[in-house]
């Protein structure tokens, strides 16, 4: 072979080493290409496991916070029967009979109604709280209606009577108050409904 042979033949050889270059710069570049994709779907993965543990976390302080406050409820209504006997047993003797009651008779009311308050004050401490609801419009998430009484002097649809009282816990309806209504008096002026309705009855 002779020696320009050669050259021709190392001359021909270079085109396909460029050529080579070309091809592994490209695989580089590929592979770059599908990393960045899989970066991307495991990003927006990991977003959406965020943003599922952030609600699961929410979810979990709410059913929480439900639970102490309103975990008690059932309990609660048992109570409320001991708080309306000790209502009842002070409503029975009215004021003339109390006055003339003997000393130890007074001694006994006396406890009774100590024992309502400190009734009353544990059950406020607990979130339990009594609706005061005479004279006051009627309001159906708060009050049940039992009976209307002609009272002209009030507005139509004010509460006159509480016939049972009701009471909220955490905000919601243990138990309606149950009311009787007047009606025949002039219209009561419309009240403006609460922004934050937490009467929803436990």
């Amino acid at each position: 072979m002779k020696p320009q042979d050669a050259g021709n033949d190392e001359v021909a050889t270079q085109p396909a080493e460029g050529a080579g270059q070309d091809q592994a710069e490209m695989v580089p570049a590929t592979q770059v290409t599908a990393a960045l994709a899989a970066a991307g779907d495991f990003k927006d993965k990991l977003l959406r496991t965020l943003a599922e543990m952030e609600n699961l976390r929410r979810r979990t302080e709410r059913e929480v916070a439900d639970a102490r406050a309103y975990g008690i409820s059932n309990f609660a209504r048992d109570i409320l029967a001991v708080a309306d006997n000790m209502e009842r047993a002070l409503k029975a003797l009215d004021a003339e009979i109390r006055e003339k009651a003997e000393a130890g008779v007074k001694a006994l009311l006396d406890g009774v109604e100590l024992t309502e308050r400190e009734l009353l004050k544990v059950m406020e401490k607990h979130g339990i709280v009594r609706i005061e609801p005479l004279g006051q419009k009627f309001d159906p998430n708060l009050h049940q209606a039992m009976f209307e009484v002609p009272d002209p002097s009030v507005p139509a649809g004010t509460v006159v009577k509480v016939v049972q009282t009701g009471y909220t816990i955490g905000g919601r309806v243990l138990r309606p108050a149950l009311v009787a209504i007047a009606k025949g008096g002039p219209k009561a002026a419309p009240s403006e409904a609460p922004a934050n309705d937490n009467t929803d009855t436990v």
